[in-house]
């Protein structure tokens, strides 16, 4: 079966379009020639100086209670660079909420919409058994969405991503600093992940689609290719 690559022009929904990685996948799939159509949904207006912002729309919703019957759900590729911390989210729960149950849902509405391919930022460590809430929750969504039964699905899974963020982490800042510094002598899967280039990892696995279900591991994704 051919994946979307072989047909030019794929309608892509972006999840998560307003944070580190997610604007790098913005605007690589808003400057691909083998992107038709970007469908981002956000619960605030995305910045109006996009270039070719022709190809996108930016449909503002609610994701505790999405528009089921939009037919812009109708979607050739998902990729979800949905996510947060525990401490943005307030709770356990509120982190779950944003990092498993909104993701699977918009899963379930682009599958039923004929969605066949779908790429996650996941996480180094994910794992339904893990002992850690981070990972377990990570590792729930994995299954979650294997169960979802996609054509091709990529499962990227970075450790700590580089770049710039608008909110301030301070213990992560100071964990990028170190892994920057000690960067000539760590492994390839301890070393920094730039958002921009998992963004280019999700993207390029949703336009050569993948038959079944695919790994991308931090040490692949350093920057260093």
């Amino acid at each position: 079966m051919s994946g979307p690559s072989s047909h030019p022009g794929i309608k892509l929904l972006l999840l998560g379009a307003t944070g580190l990685v997610g604007s790098h996948v913005l605007e690589l799939a808003l400057a691909s020639s083998a992107v038709g159509k970007v469908i981002a949904p956000t619960r605030k207006p995305l910045p109006l100086y996009l270039a070719n912002r022709s190809k996108l729309v930016n449909m503002l919703i609610d994701f505790d209670a999405p528009d089921r019957d939009d037919p812009l759900w109708h979607v050739d590729a998902v990729i979800c660079a949905l996510g947060t911390t525990i401490k943005q989210a307030g709770s356990h729960e509120a982190f779950r909420q944003v990092d498993y149950e909104y993701p699977l849902t918009l899963a379930r509405l682009a599958r039923t919409h004929g969605a066949t391919v779908f790429a996650l930022t996941s996480a180094t460590g994910a794992d339904p058994s893990s002992r850690f809430f981070y990972n377990r929750v990570k590792g729930d969504l994995e299954e979650a969405l294997v169960r979802e039964q996609f054509t091709s699905l990529t499962l990227v899974r970075p450790g700590v991503i580089g770049g710039a963020r608008t909110e301030v982490r301070p213990a992560e800042t100071a964990l990028k600093l170190a892994l920057t510094l000690f960067a000539p002598i760590l492994p390839r899967r301890w070393q920094l992940n730039p958002a921009a280039e998992i963004a280019k990892h999700l993207l390029e696995a949703t336009l050569s689609a993948p038959q079944g279900v695919k790994i991308v591991t931090a040490g692949e994704m350093t920057g260093k290719r």
